[in-house]
């Protein structure tokens, strides 16, 4: 699991934040902290894997708080999380090393296409030797190819549905919504999207009554 720890002023957007991640698999929220003194003490007590960091805290801005981190060397994961726009304080994530910029508001799906980014960022590489696929993967390589999608359909949600898939179980579409934070009848226009470009096949489960289910797996194609 990933320890992450929530950085924002704002209870309340932090306990959404929260939600989104102990929602998201392999994430798990070690800690909330208010301020930037408080984040920084909390990473030396906690040593979370990963901060959600707001830029506009009411002591140190959370671009100081990635500069002070950085400069004690700490390798700790940082992804900002802020309704900060500005060009310029992008560019000082950008190269504080930020794995990611969230502009708030955002859905979940959102959130969740960039912390399976984050995730392949900080566990992809193995000790020793990386291969290409490894180091394209840590540096924020879309993780799933896909395919031209039809009208109505994205392709942050569809990378998502991929994933849930590509992990190997059979799902029907109820069971692919509530993994990746769509509706029943959503996941089901993007899972025959992937049946109709052969990723995924599809099989019919007659249960004692009524309409049988549709179940899906992926093929290992595309």
């Amino acid at each position: 699991m990933i320890g992450v720890l929530v950085v924002d002023d704002d209870f309340m957007v932090a306990a959404i934040h929260a939600k989104f991640v102990e929602r998201t698999p392999g994430f798990t929220v070690v800690g909330t902290a208010r301020t930037g003194a408080e984040a920084l003490a909390m990473v030396d007590e906690l040593a979370p894997d990963l901060l959600l960091l707001d830029v506009h805290l009411p002591d140190l801005s959370g671009l100081e708080v990635l500069h002070r981190l950085r400069a004690t060397g700490s390798r700790v994961g940082v992804v900002m999380v802020t309704a900060e726009r500005d060009a310029e304080a992008v560019r000082t994530a950008l190269h504080g090393g930020a794995l990611q910029y969230l502009v708030k508001p955002f859905e979940y799906t959102d959130f969740a296409t960039r912390m399976e980014r984050v995730r392949e960022a900080l566990t992809t590489l193995p000790a020793g030797t990386a291969d290409q696929a490894a180091i394209d993967r840590a540096f924020g390589g879309p993780p799933t190819a896909v395919t031209a999608l039809p009208k109505g359909l994205s392709p942050e949600s569809a990378r998502l549905v991929a994933e849930a898939l590509a992990e190997g179980r059979e799902l029907s579409a109820a069971d692919c919504g509530e993994l990746v934070g769509l509706s029943r009848v959503s996941a089901r226009r993007y899972l025959e999207h992937f049946v109709d470009q052969g990723a995924a096949t599809v099989r019919l489960n007659y249960g004692n009554a009524g309409r049988p289910e549709r179940r899906y797996r992926a093929t290992g194609r595309g």
